[in-house]
Formats: C-alpha cells, sequence, structure tokens
C-alpha cells in the first residue's frame, strides 16, 4: 500500500508529450509570426483611416460632372499649342479680340489637360481634378496629424479648408494646380525642422509653379511674410536689430524668398509673366464677374468663411499658444485679398484651417492637460498593406479607372454639367453659322473647343483680353440696355446662341422681334438667325 501511494506522485509529475507540445510554440515558427515588414513601409492605424477618408472623397470628385465654362477654354489652348508648337503671341481664339497680347500664365496646365483629355477623354480631366484636391486636402491632413497627433482635429481643419473653399473647387480649372503647389509651399515652410532639401524643392516648385498658373506671386508673398514676420517677432522679444540680422530663420526665409523670386523667371515670358498676372486682376473687365467681386455676406462662400473667421477668433482668445506675426501677416493679408476680390479665398483657406488646428489643438490639450506626440511605436506592415489596398480599391472605382481597366466609355457626355451646350454644339456642326454669331460668355468656351473649326465667338471666358469696348458692348446686349439691337447689327450677327438658364429675358425679346426666327429650341439652349444675313 505504501509503495503504491509513493507511486502515484511520481507518475502525476511528470508532463504528458502531447500536452507539452500542443502549450507552446516551436521557436522556429516564431519567424513566421514576425511583421518582417521594412521599417520604412511600416505605418500607424490612422494611416488606414485617413487613407479610408481621402479615398471616399477622391471617388466622390472623380464622378463630379464638369462644368461648361473656361474649362473648355484651357483645352482649346492646349490644342492650339500642342498642333502649332508654340504659345500664340496674340489671342487666338476671339476674333473680336485679334491682335490683343496673349501672354498664357497656364500654357503647362494646358497642355497636361488636352493631353489626358485627347488620351482618356472626360475621365482622364475628372482625374486630374480630383487629383489636385485630393492632393491638397491629403497633405494638409499629414502636415496637421504631424503638427497635433490629433486624428480628429486633424480631419476637422480638413473639413474647414474643403467647405471655406467648395465654391473655389467646384470648377476645373489651372487655379487647381496652383493651389496644389501653394499647399505643397505651406507643408514645406511650416515643419518644425529645416530641412536642407528646401534650398532645391521650393525653387524647383517655383518653376513649375510659374508654368503651370499665374498665381506664383501668391507664393512669394507668403515667403516674404514669413521672413518680415519672423523677423517682428525676433524684434519685440529682443529689441534689438542686430538680432534680427542674425537669426538664422529670418535669413533663411529672405534668401528662400529670392531664389523663388529667380526661379519663377524660368518661363517663356521671364519677368513679362510677373506683370501680366499683375495686369489681369487689374482688369475693368473682370469688375462685371461675380467671381472677381469683393467677399461679401450675401455670398455663400463669404458666409461661410465669416463662420470660420469666427472660429479662428473664438480659438486664439482660448488658445494658451502665442500668435505669432506671422501669423497674423498671412492670416490678416490673405483675408484682406479675399474681401478685396472674392476668388482670392482660394488662399485664404487652407492658411487659415492651418491655424485652427494649431489652435484647436492647443485649447483641448489645455483644457485635457496633456499634450500628444504622433506615436511612431504602433507602425505596423499590415497597415500599410491594408493602406495600399483600400487605395487602389478607390482608384478602381472611378470613371479613370475604370477606363483604363475597360476603355473609354461610350456616353461620356453624360459626365458634364447639365448646363453645358453638348446639342447647341451638335446642331451648330450640322448648321455652321454665316459670320459672326452672339454667345454668352458662359458659353464661348465649349463653343470653341465642341464647334465648328472656324466658329467666330462673340466672348470667352478670358475677359481680360477682350477689347473693352466690345466687353461693354457684350454687356449692353445682356442685360437689354437701351441700343442692343444696334450693337448687333454694327458687329454684323447672324446667329445668336443663348442659355435660358440665365437669359430667358434676352430670349423672349428676340422671339418678339420681326428681324430674327429661331432655328433650335431645347431646355438648355436657344439658337436664333437673322432672317436676312447681313
Amino acid at each position: 500500500m505504501s509503495t503504491l501511494l509513493e507511486k502515484q506522485p511520481s507518475e502525476s509529475s511528470e508532463p504528458d508529450s502531447s500536452e507539452s507540445d500542443s502549450s507552446r510554440i516551436d521557436p522556429a515558427d516564431e519567424v513566421y509570426l514576425e511583421d518582417r515588414t521594412p521599417e520604412w513601409l511600416k505605418s500607424p492605424a490612422v494611416l488606414f483611416g485617413f487613407t479610408a477618408v481621402v479615398g471616399l472623397l477622391f471617388v466622390v470628385l472623380s464622378y463630379q460632372k464638369l462644368w461648361h465654362t473656361d474649362l473648355w477654354g484651357h483645352l482649346s489652348y492646349g490644342r492650339l499649342i500642342w498642333q502649332g508648337g508654340s504659345i500664340p503671341n496674340s489671342e487666338p481664339l476671339m476674333p473680336l479680340a485679334k491682335g490683343m497680347p496673349f501672354v498664357d500664365t497656364a500654357w503647362g496646365s494646358q497642355l497636361i489637360g488636352f493631353g489626358m483629355h485627347t488620351q482618356f477623354g472626360v475621365p482622364g480631366i475628372q482625374f486630374l481634378y480630383a487629383l489636385s484636391v485630393t492632393g491638397c486636402a491629403g497633405l494638409l491632413l499629414w502636415r496637421f496629424y504631424r503638427r497635433t497627433g490629433h486624428a480628429w482635429i486633424s480631419l476637422l481643419g480638413i473639413a474647414a479648408f474643403l467647405c471655406v473653399n467648395h465654391q473655389q473647387l467646384l470648377i476645373v480649372r489651372p487655379q487647381l494646380a496652383g493651389l496644389a503647389c501653394f499647399t505643397a509651399l505651406l507643408t514645406l515652410i511650416t515643419s518644425r525642422r529645416w530641412s536642407l532639401a528646401n534650398w532645391f524643392v521650393v525653387p524647383a516648385l517655383f518653376v513649375l509653379w510659374a508654368n503651370l498658373h499665374g498665381s506664383f506671386p501668391v507664393g512669394i508673398a507668403v515667403l516674404g511674410a514669413m521672413c518680415v514676420g519672423r523677423g517682428c517677432d525676433v524684434y519685440l522679444r529682443t529689441r534689438r536689430v542686430m538680432a534680427v540680422r542674425r537669426d538664422r530663420w529670418v535669413r533663411r526665409y529672405f534668401v528662400l524668398t529670392e531664389l523663388a523670386a529667380v526661379a519663377a523667371l524660368i518661363n517663356p515670358y521671364g519677368l513679362g509673366l510677373y506683370f501680366e498676372t499683375f495686369n489681369i486682376s487689374s482688369n475693368p473687365n473682370l469688375a462685371a464677374l461675380v467671381e472677381w467681386e469683393p467677399l461679401t455676406l450675401n455670398m455663400q462662400q463669404g458666409r461661410i468663411a465669416a463662420v470660420c473667421a469666427l472660429l479662428l477668433a473664438v480659438l486664439y482668445r482660448l488658445s494658451p499658444r502665442r500668435v505669432s506675426a506671422r501669423e497674423l501677416l498671412l492670416v490678416v493679408g490673405l483675408g484682406g485679398a479675399a474681401l478685396w476680390t472674392s476668388r482670392l479665398i482660394v488662399w485664404w483657406a487652407p492658411v487659415a484651417a492651418y491655424f485652427v488646428v494649431l489652435h484647436g489643438n492647443a485649447v483641448w490639450s489645455r483644457y485635457r492637460k496633456q499634450s500628444r506626440d504622433v506615436d511612431a511605436s504602433n507602425r505596423r506592415g499590415v497597415w500599410s498593406v491594408a493602406s495600399i489596398g483600400l487605395a487602389w480599391i478607390c482608384f478602381a472605382y472611378t470613371p479613370f479607372g475604370t477606363t483604363l481597366l475597360h476603355g473609354q466609355p461610350e456616353r461620356a457626355h453624360l459626365s458634364l454639367s447639365n448646363q453645358t451646350p453638348v446639342t447647341a454644339a451638335a446642331y451648330l456642326n450640322e448648321h455652321p453659322p454665316i459670320g459672326q454669331i452672339f454667345n454668352t460668355y458662359e458659353w464661348g468656351d465649349y463653343l470653341v473647343w465642341a464647334g465648328p473649326a472656324d466658329l467666330k465667338v462673340f466672348v470667352a471666358s478670358h475677359a481680360h483680353l477682350v477689347p473693352e469696348e466690345v466687353w461693354q458692348d457684350y454687356l449692353h446686349v445682356i442685360h437689354l440696355t437701351a441700343g442692343w439691337e444696334n450693337v448687333l447689327d454694327r458687329y454684323s450677327v447672324n446667329t445668336i446662341v443663348i442659355d435660358h438658364h440665365r437669359r430667358e429675358s434676352l430670349i423672349e425679346r428676340i422671339r418678339q422681334s420681326d428681324d430674327w426666327q429661331l432655328n433650335y429650341d431645347d431646355a438648355t439652349a436657344a439658337i436664333f438667325t437673322r432672317r436676312q444675313p447681313i
């Protein structure tokens, strides 16, 4: 009995071999569970969330219908440059502006747009549009998160940027290329650390910018504001002029401003491009266009900008973060420019969103009694793979992705805005007008692009190239002022192409005239011809 009792403990003390094998992992198998993704390819989980947001924005914008205004004029200029092998020296699209000096401030964007349309059709233009806007949003989102470490505050900044700029972002035009360059510059100069690459990247950026859109002086002004603002901050802190001269950040911004100004001279017009950009903004013809009017609360974008400005003011009151002179110069300077002409709000929006994020994060950290930096310890290769896969899915479900995979769609005209005179242009191709036509300003570009090759439009969206007398005569007809019929006679207009959306009163007056007959009419356009051509 005693032997049996002593044996039982000895038997139970030996572990079963099957239980031992199943309860522990072979060291050789641990190799397969390691994250062997290279460190540079690993990313945090927040990247997947940001990819989802930006990818969704890209998909939505890729299905945005193309507007009917100056997009088609820019494509027409791109077509002329491609076919002629050079940039025209005088206005080539509007016969009534023949001989007017033509400085093409967006020739690079026009060539790229025409090339994409030639290769991929309308989906190619939609891709460029979506890529421009989401590229700006992605750069800002990355910078916001790097400065705050808070995903939701960063997304709030992107929402502010898109809301304030939504009206400017609806129209596909070379200005979007300028906005992308502006956003890239803002991303570079708002980094906490100075990079030696800035000495090369920023000048290269301005070479590109000066050939894509004439807004590059805004970027030079921003660099100048950073230099002057930094100098003011140093002087207010030290009360010594020599301290300003010796400050390395002041010297950096000053030299960088000079390099940017010189780099922008690498363009087909040299210094003349500077003068042209200022001449356009001061052209008297632009005073009649809504988008060049001062920003007011009567405008939807004016009310949204006012809400953003009010939010920024509240954050300034609550934020423990010091407001620098650089910040004031940028916010007040670009904001004042937007008040002068509403179209310049496009440059204020990303700057305002950036400082909303900075001060919003400061207020949040103050009341939460904590600060947060970007955590690099949770980087995993799986998030990189998942983000890349999600980005591909978003791309594949866009019209451009579908075009690459399955060919161009057969009904691409459905991607154009409802106010685009597609059928009217087709009618003009079948019945080419005799002599000069009168058309609405908004349709001139599309009629040049899709109408007969020798179509003589009255005006197009490049109003600054129209002689002032011709522009005033156009306004007389549109507004039905006294003598408007004499204007049509004086220019030997034999065909009138106008839209129902905005010119219904003009259509009714022409209907009542015995000199004109209605040849074509649909829900979008009406085409009249003179009974006795001049």
